[in-house]
């Protein structure tokens, strides 16, 4: 499945959006513009349609609850409300399904959060609209979305299926090197990779060896003395560990463990393992950091080889603010989205026509739409 197109109303920092998303989708604009919050969409869905432990209540109370979540510059229309057309096949344009959520407080009482608008639509089609019949008679039942309940969704289980398998890792190497002197709990679905070690030990011998090798390749290409690298659980605690070879003064020269490994390596380690891991719609937020330039430059390419091997092909969303991957020529302006944040919230817009000149003029994204997420009074910041 492809997400086609999203619309937003309210959604944390945006008054309104509706913008086009295709296969590969870079999000980029300055800093504190939203781009994490616009990938939290999708995590958001992936949270309500958990098969255990998630729901509309859940995910709304996880982000902190409803008036954190709500655009600050919605005065009176109190309402959040999400949009998203998918298409059945990723090499499909129009889309097939389409899928609406609205929800709001009660606005009296027990102040609960109630599903205030639920559609499916299904090409032409509408197959569900709430609130229903059953929902006036019984206003409890507004507590949670239909998407979510097993019982409700045959029609369009496959929305379900496809918003719960969203993959999202922001792996942070000090919390992977240091996680048992930090101590404390994993938050759910470890999104910045604390249990990193511990999903991969989950994979069968076959699948994960198979994934670590490709990994090598790219590895021995990108870290210098690098030779091997291998899965190997401590056997005295049965703790998953990676172990990577590197050429050395020695004759089998040395093996080191994950908590030497550099934050580059950690976090292109995770990188990889992301893009081979599933074929569900993939995250991910500013690849580049740790990473070495000329790296950085390879990650689109990366991103295509992964996709060329794999059984299925991905949907991936981007942020970034790397002027070494917009630099890319394989990157065209139907996968750019550039928000721009202002008074009333931030702006979220396509390729401007003047921007498209450019790009058919053979340059890049780096050289034609980057500088214009440029903050204006950047300068003023060397005369604090």
């Amino acid at each position: 499945m492809l997400i086609t197109r999203i619309k937003l109303k309210n959604w944390r920092n945006f008054r309104e959006v509706d913008v086009p998303l295709s296969v590969r989708t870079y999000l980029i604009g300055p800093n504190a513009s939203g781009k994490s919050n616009l990938l939290d969409v999708f995590r958001f869905l992936r949270d309500v349609c958990k098969p255990s432990g998630g729901g509309l209540q859940k995910a709304v109370e996880n982000r902190g609850r409803i008036s954190k979540l709500r655009c600050l510059h919605a005065r009176r229309d109190t309402e959040v409300r999400i949009e998203v057309h998918l298409a059945e096949g990723i090499d499909e344009i129009e889309p097939t399904w389409k899928y609406i959520l609205g929800f709001k407080p009660e606005g009296k009482g027990a102040q609960r959060l109630l599903v205030s608008s639920e559609e499916v639509w299904h090409r032409d089609q509408r197959i569900l609209k709430r609130p229903d019949d059953k929902d006036e008679r019984d206003i409890q039942l507004l507590t949670q979305t239909h998407l979510e309940q097993i019982q409700a969704n045959a029609e369009y289980r496959s929305i379900a299926e496809f918003f719960s398998e969203v993959n999202y890792l922001h792996l942070v190497p000090q919390l992977l090197k240091y996680g048992d002197r930090i101590g404390g709990q994993h938050l759910e679905d470890d999104p910045f990779g604390q249990g990193f070690l511990e999903r991969i030990a989950k994979c069968s011998t076959r699948t994960r060896d198979a994934r670590l090798r490709k990994i090598a390749v790219a590895l021995a290409a990108a870290v210098p003395q690098f030779r091997e690298l291998r899965f190997h659980p401590d056997e005295a605690t049965g703790r998953p560990h990676l172990e990577a070879l590197y050429e050395h003064h020695r004759p089998q020269g040395a093996w080191q463990r994950e908590d030497h490994f550099s934050d580059g390596t950690l976090r292109l380690i995770g990188l990889l393992w992301s893009l081979l891991d599933g074929d569900s719609l993939l995250l991910l937020e500013e690849p580049e950091l740790s990473l070495n330039q000329a790296v950085v430059e390879q990650i689109p390419l990366l991103i295509d080889r992964a996709q060329r091997q794999a059984k299925h092909r991905r949907q991936v969303i981007i942020s970034t603010h790397s002027e070494a991957i917009l630099k890319n020529p394989g990157i065209n302006g139907l996968g750019v989205v550039v928000l721009e944040p202002g008074s009333e919230g931030t702006n979220v817009r396509a390729v401007s026509e003047a921007e498209k000149i450019g790009l058919d003029a053979g340059l890049s994204v780096a050289d034609v739409v980057l500088p214009q997420t440029r903050p204006a009074s950047v300068e003023q910041m060397g005369l604090w």
